[in-house]
């Protein structure tokens, strides 16, 4: 079995709250779990000392067992010193523009360090 540790949703519409639980990879968000690992509530300020509950001592026991954080987990992890910091994944290429524009926009460039080059070089007569 796949272990993940993860985030549920509980809380009111508008109202978000999260229990951080270890479950089989398969089953669904906020479908069955095995154990309660700790609570997130995004609602509070950054600085507030119950944004993020974590049980220490279990999440220890749970990652020694092979599970497996998830990304927003693994980031708690790494803020209370008890994993390493996750790697940021790279952004889609989808909103990268297309080749033809990488070419006109390199054209404009040219054209632009040229037009500011021409007018150094000549020297107004007077």
């Amino acid at each position: 079995m796949a272990m993940k540790i993860r985030m549920t949703r509980a809380g009111a519409k508008k109202r978000p709250f999260f229990h951080i639980v270890v479950a089989d990879s398969r089953s669904p968000r906020d479908g069955r779990f095995i154990e309660r690992l700790g609570t997130y509530n995004p609602m509070l300020t950054k600085d507030a000392k119950d944004r993020v509950v974590l049980k220490a001592d279990r999440i220890k026991h749970w990652l020694a067992m092979g599970a497996v954080p998830s990304d927003r987990v693994a980031r708690f992890l790494h803020e209370a010193g008890m994993g390493e910091k996750p790697a940021i994944h790279e952004q889609p290429k989808k909103s990268a523009p297309r080749p033809k524009t990488v070419e006109r926009m390199k054209a404009q460039a040219e054209a632009e360090a040229k037009a500011k080059e021409a007018p150094a070089t000549e020297t107004p007569a007077g």
